[in-house]
């Protein structure tokens, strides 16, 4: 038996009992539970640490790297698991020795912080008896129990956009205390229902600098993103198809795949990375993208003829007839699937995956050319700010949506492919995530020059989005909520609740999320959020327009 609700698939909308339905197994699920708790009580430990002046960046990282493995569709290996609570309790125990020898009271440590695995016995039996929904399951006060998921799925997503920016050299080690802060206090039971709601904010705002790191990474290494063509269809020679999110460990592969004569694909949310100026000046090799979101990853991997690197989430558990040119990396795992660890440089070799791309055929026929445009980040929309602002005086710009977020294969999605075919041509569609497949291809034209359909990038780049309303709200002097602007979200894991807690934080209100609401959050939960910012479900495209337009 297991109970997870942590993404929007979850069975009849209520939890996973029996299996997960991102592929996930009982054991897996109770050993991953098993790992958040060792890492609530490593948080203790680390706070008294850096009060004393102790160093955690080695805490700090592991617990970004293992809370971005519990992550829906990222992790399935158990004995990668094991590892890491191995670490755990490590790292655990030499911190209480740092502070031991530099403090002179005696530290009464809480039990979670005590807690020693059973290394020899089943550890899903014990992740089982550890799961905070088991710990919880007597609690009297569900909303409060809403809230402290809330939270944790909060810091999972805020945890994995962390990781990247870290990974492109961007800390703070204000992120950093706040994530064992976080953590540690889903074990406080004397904090209120408006304690929660307040910590829930805090996570957005720690999840907004998480953002901000990231995107100043991404700039500062590869500039910003400018408008570009990225071919859709194959062209003949070898080729590698890459997934996921992480864009250094992209450029690594294309770093290392020069001169190889091998085209490299984009898959997924790594679509935006062809808009970034000095991968497509550098790598003549990054060629374009294949394929759409990671829900038609089974039919995508099987079809390309070339090796697969799979980054981050979303990893479905493969099928057999791809599996032996499936690679991962990073917190991303698979039984039996090829595993390319970092070397000293934080990059893997990629000699294997190289290999496997020149064994196979690749892409022999080359059809007819289509292409999308990429690479309307924060800095290009507002480059044009004054454009902007002239056509909705002109009125020839009636409103903008922000249509996007995770994709998923749950029904009701068409909803955003309507919503978007049914806006009409005086607006402007901005689009991130995943979500965007769903009409990522439509051909919607422009108003003046300014195209009707801008690709901010992926759900990382919500911070462009939030960074162009911000920027526009300042042009025109009004407040954001105020905007001619409408945000129509869809959700799938937790990434997604990071970012719907930052624009919450943000005071952000009217945004519409579907396709279903999070199983987790309680009716009284979603009240009080609809009543403070009218934050609502989805309904129909025709009647969502009517409200936005009204």
């Amino acid at each position: 038996m297991m109970f997870c609700e942590q993404c929007e698939q979850t069975a009849s909308g209520n939890g996973c009992h029996q299996w997960g339905a991102c592929g996930k197994s009982p054991e897996i699920n109770a050993v991953q539970d098993l790992l958040v708790y060792c890492l609530r009580g490593l948080a203790s430990v680390t706070i008294k640490a850096r009060e004393l002046g102790i160093s955690c960046h080695e805490a700090d990282i592991f617990t970004g790297e293992a809370l971005f493995a519990t992550m829906t569709n990222v992790n399935f290996h158990r004995k990668r698991f094991t590892t890491y609570i191995k670490r755990c309790i490590d790292i655990r125990e030499n911190l209480k020795t740092a502070v031991k020898n530099n403090s002179n009271e005696t530290i009464e440590w809480l039990g979670i912080s005590n807690y020693q695995p059973n290394f020899s016995d089943s550890l899903s039996l014990q992740g089982q008896e550890k799961s905070l929904t088991f710990v919880e399951s007597e609690t009297k006060n569900v909303d409060i129990f809403s809230l402290k998921l809330t939270v944790l799925y909060g810091i999972k997503g805020a945890a994995s956009y962390n990781f990247h920016a870290q990974e492109l050299g961007q800390e703070d080690e204000n992120v950093y205390s706040f994530i064992q802060e976080a953590l540690a206090a889903i074990d406080r039971h004397n904090l209120s229902l408006n304690d929660w709601v307040n910590l829930a904010l805090k996570v957005g705002e720690a999840n907004l600098k998480a953002m901000e790191l990231l995107d100043k990474g991404h700039t500062n290494r590869y500039g910003h993103p400018t408008p570009t063509k990225v071919p859709l269809n194959p062209k003949k020679g070898k080729a590698i198809l890459v997934s996921g999110h992480d864009i250094k460990q992209l450029a690594a592969l294309l770093e290392q795949t020069q001169n190889k004569d091998i085209n490299i694909y984009t898959h997924g949310e790594l679509l935006p990375a062809h808009g970034y100026p000095l991968l497509k000046e550098k790598y003549p090799h990054f060629y374009g993208h294949y394929g759409t979101a990671w829900q038609n990853q089974t039919k995508d991997f099987a079809n390309f003829p070339g090796a697969i690197v799979v980054t981050t989430n979303c990893l479905m558990p493969p099928h057999e007839n791809y599996e032996d040119k499936l690679f991962t990396l990073g917190p991303v795992g698979y039984p039996e699937i090829n595993y390319l660890p970092y070397q000293d440089n934080s990059s893997p070799d990629f000699s294997t995956v190289i290999e496997k791309a020149l064994e196979m055929p690749g892409f022999t026929i080359e059809e007819n050319p289509r292409e999308v445009m990429v690479g309307f980040a924060h800095n290009t929309v507002l480059n044009v700010a004054d454009q902007v602002i002239e056509a909705v005086q002109q009125g020839k710009i009636r409103h903008f949506f922000l249509v996007g977020g995770c994709d998923g294969a749950k029904p009701g999605r068409t909803y955003y492919t309507e919503f978007v075919e049914k806006v009409p041509e005086d607006c402007i569609v901005l689009t991130l995530a995943c979500g965007k497949f769903r009409f990522f291809d439509k051909q919607l034209g422009e108003i003046g020059n300014l195209p009707r359909l801008m690709d901010v990038g992926q759900c990382n780049d919500a911070y462009s989005a939030i960074k162009i309303a911000l920027g526009l709200a300042n042009a025109f002097n009004v407040t954001v909520n105020e905007l001619p602007l409408s945000m129509i979200l869809s959700w799938y894991e937790q990434k997604a609740v990071a970012v719907l807690l930052t624009l919450l934080y943000l005071g952000i209100k009217d945004i519409r999320l579907g396709p279903t609401l999070p199983a987790f959050i309680t009716p009284n939960v979603f009240k009080l959020l609809s009543e403070t910012y009218n934050l609502q479900p989805i309904t129909t495209p025709d009647q969502d327009l009517a409200a936005c337009l009204g």
